[in-house]
């Protein structure tokens, strides 16, 4: 048991090193003089990357498959919105109260399913993230409908969003190191691998399982708040169901339950999709094809990839 953790501790640092050379190579991007719409798609990628990683906290590293990470986003980037509109509040309070609505109401749907097994959970939360946008999306004496509402900016500067959203990665990956080096991330794996073999060594895993929804709905209202920050809009498209595809096929191709997988899949399957648009509306069935393959051949993703190819170099320079 004892060589088991260590073996998960060892790839957990190695896999929070990799994160940070990636950041480190990330950060040095603009120097390239890039125009503003290539940093802006560079930008919305780090908001998918941050999303996924909220995601792969619940499905990678809990095993619980939820499909409404971007409704979520989207309710934390219409509080933001809300309080602005309605009340004239700064985004000194919108923000916080962003993450404060997302985990609250990721508390009270956490509560109603996370007893549910199987497929159950992943249809009711499909239902949950369709409810919350025609919600939105009808109201329009309160949300303007489809129309979206207009959110303030934190800066004028692309160049200070990028390194906003790329230090808001970095605090979010090492929040997510702490806990799953912590005991309570042995918990989450141990609900993952087994959940009837921890629930009787006596691990109250609906409270886990519902500890670890909230964070991460957190984690995507947050993300959703800063969304609407960059662009000054939100709107319900912000909550489609596409939507939340999309984040699952960046954690299956990334690698499931890594750090690193997230945001190496929201890299390629975000800019890939902008690359794909010159050649037709076909990112998604691109997509779909190259997640059937990951999940086929390639469960671990890129990031388990990586590490194969890491243990095989390292093990053949010792012979």
């Amino acid at each position: 048991m004892i060589g088991k953790r260590n073996l998960w501790a060892n790839k957990l640092t190695l896999d929070l090193k990799f994160f940070l050379v990636l950041c480190g190579l990330i950060a040095l991007i603009p120097l390239l003089d890039l125009t503003p719409y290539t940093l802006g798609i560079l930008i919305i990628s780090f908001y998918f990357a941050l999303i996924a990683m909220g995601w792969n906290l619940l499905a990678g590293f809990t095993g619980q498959f939820s499909m409404a990470p971007a409704a979520f986003a989207m309710i934390g980037g219409y509080t933001a919105a809300l309080l602005n509109f309605h009340f004239g509040l700064s985004l000194w309070i919108g923000i916080p109260s962003s993450v404060l609505v997302s985990a609250l109401l990721g508390f009270l749907l956490g509560s109603t399913v996370l007893g549910l097994k199987g497929p159950y959970l992943s249809l009711t939360t499909l239902a949950f993230a369709e409810v919350a946008r025609v919600i939105i999306s009808n109201s329009h004496d309160y949300t303007r409908g489809d129309q979206g509402l207009n959110v303030p900016s934190l800066m004028e500067s692309r160049i200070g969003y990028y390194y906003l959203f790329l230090a808001v990665l970095i605090a979010t990956a090492l929040l997510v190191y702490i806990l799953m080096r912590s005991r309570f991330g042995g918990f989450l794996l141990a609900i993952r691998d087994d959940a009837h073999g921890a629930q009787s060594r006596g691990i109250p895993i609906v409270k886990f399982k519902l500890i670890a929804f909230v964070l991460s709905s957190a984690i995507s209202g947050f993300a959703g708040c800063m969304y609407g920050t960059f662009t000054e809009l939100v709107s319900p498209e912000m909550g489609l169901v596409q939507q939340a595809g999309i984040i699952i096929s960046m954690v299956v191709i990334g690698g499931m339950g890594s750090l690193s997988g997230p945001l190496m899949g929201a890299l390629i399957v975000y800019l890939g999709s902008e690359w794909l648009r010159s050649v037709g509306n076909i990112q998604m069935i691109v997509f779909a094809l190259t997640v059937i393959l990951f999940a086929r051949f390639f469960r671990t993703g890129l990031w388990g990839l990586f590490v194969k190819l890491y243990f095989y170099i390292l093990t053949d320079k010792k012979r």
